[in-house]
């Protein structure tokens, strides 16, 4: 069952966020042409990045209520309803009229669907790693948790890789109907992913407590744990350098650099295909060593590297540029998100856990959202790297002084996380790296 459950994690969240980053690179690349044409390129490739962190708003509203559904009704009811939102409005995205066409109102129902993103976005990751938290024995439980981001990893390959035939189009193909594929491919992801989900079985943690369920999670929540919450917000905000790295770095490359999009693409790819095998390793890590250590580590080398990465980018070498992507985010950002899965949600009994993960993540990931457009806002120029490289920094550094307050809950047995009062768990004696 923990293999189980962690698979369903990882496909699900594959395919989710295949639809959430689709978005991000259409931002970056399309849309300030295609739905903000009467501003200045600057200034439409500002707008565009505003609605990709426009998402972001609608997390903390989708977290509270998804949240809500997930303590109260079950894991598996919010995991399949997140999966048919996001498939149905991303595939709307892609057929949305253009400004030239309708006019402001493009951009409204852009907008628009942007919001309902967000919102089935909330629930996701935090309705997965309940799932397979709950599901997964005591002494793995970061292991078994890592695969809902390695799926997120999955999707964002998937959605990058989709775009990379279609970024070679002639420009005015691309604008046309060349960018509408990714967002139509969608439908087969509902497809998919329902099959899926909807065979998923309740967890057994959720289970036991269902007689126990408060009727207001959320007050439960902020009462007993409102610390924690804080904490996860400030460590959330980490999330900052994914959205520089995928969003931020690639406009920076393409619209102001002038580098060739096809090359760019493949960085995150790559990065991304690295991840895919150093998140497990991580993960699997902090399951001997503590959450603490590999997640500081993450904030520390994201803090450090983001400079070099980013200059690299303002010379245009290629190498360089593959080289200190794929060891930033394929590498030691993998640190951060192969542990936080599991780092955050020991923070919290089973009776508030989804609530607490969704609530404290998605408004830290809300911050995170808007990170590329202020950014953008701190300098459109080619040399204006540096003051980018100093912020994304600085909130690394705060996301580690936030873990480096939170206790270390590695060794807890389940059913005694969110407890003042807890004993250590033993690793069994036959217990084995991958099992």
């Amino acid at each position: 069952m923990p293999r189980k459950a962690a698979l369903a994690a990882w496909i699900g969240s594959a395919l989710e966020y295949y639809d959430f980053f689709i978005y991000g690179t259409a931002a970056a690349l399309v849309f300030n042409k295609v739905f903000f044409p009467a501003s200045s390129p600057a200034t439409g490739t500002l707008l565009a990045l505003a609605t990709f962190g426009v998402g972001y708003l609608a997390r903390p509203v989708g977290a509270f209520v998804l949240g809500h559904v997930g303590d109260r009704l079950g894991r598996k009811k919010v995991l399949v309803f997140t999966l048919l939102l996001m498939g149905a409005t991303t595939f709307l995205v892609g057929c949305l009229p253009t400004y030239a066409s309708i006019g402001v109102m493009a951009p409204i129902l852009l907008v628009v669907l942007r919001l309902l993103q967000g919102l089935s976005a909330a629930g996701e990751q935090a309705g997965a790693n309940s799932m397979s938290m709950e599901h997964a024995p005591s002494h793995r439980r970061g292991y078994y948790t890592s695969f809902t981001l390695s799926g997120t990893q999955a999707g964002q390959i998937l959605a990058t890789a989709v775009f990379l035939p279609i970024a070679a189009l002639p420009q005015d193909q691309l604008l046309t109907w060349g960018w509408r594929i990714p967002f139509w491919c969608s439908a087969v992801v509902v497809v998919v992913g329902f099959v899926i989900r909807r065979k998923i079985d309740e967890t057994p943690v959720f289970e036991q407590n269902k007689a126990e369920v408060a009727k207001l999670p959320v007050a439960v929540l902020f009462r007993d744990h409102w610390k924690d919450v804080l904490r996860v917000v400030a460590a959330a905000t980490i999330a900052s350098v994914s959205t520089i790295f995928t969003v931020y770095a690639l406009s920076y490359a393409v619209n102001t650099v002038g580098l060739e999009r096809g090359p760019m693409l493949w960085v995150g790819v790559l990065a991304n295909v690295a991840a895919l095998a150093a998140i497990p390793f991580l993960a699997g890590l902090s399951d001997r060593i503590g959450r603490k250590p590999v997640f500081i580590a993450g904030c520390l080398a994201c803090a450090v590297l983001i400079f070099p990465y980013l200059w690299s980018i303002s010379s245009g070498s290629y190498p360089l540029i593959f080289t200190l992507g794929i060891i930033m985010f394929g590498v030691a950002y993998s640190g951060v998100n192969g542990v936080w899965p599991s780092f955050y949600g020991e923070m919290f009994s089973a009776k508030v856990r989804l609530s607490g993960m969704a609530i404290g993540t998605q408004i830290g990931f809300a911050i995170a959202g808007f990170a590329p457009s202020v950014v953008a806002a701190i300098g459109s120029g080619k040399d204006d790297w540096l003051g980018v490289a100093i912020f994304t920094a600085a909130v690394c550094l705060l996301s580690a002084t936030a873990a480096l307050t939170a206790r270390e809950t590695h060794k807890v047995p389940t059913e005694d996380l969110g407890s003042t009062h807890v004993r250590w768990v033993k690793e069994p004696a036959s217990a084995t790296r991958g099992g």
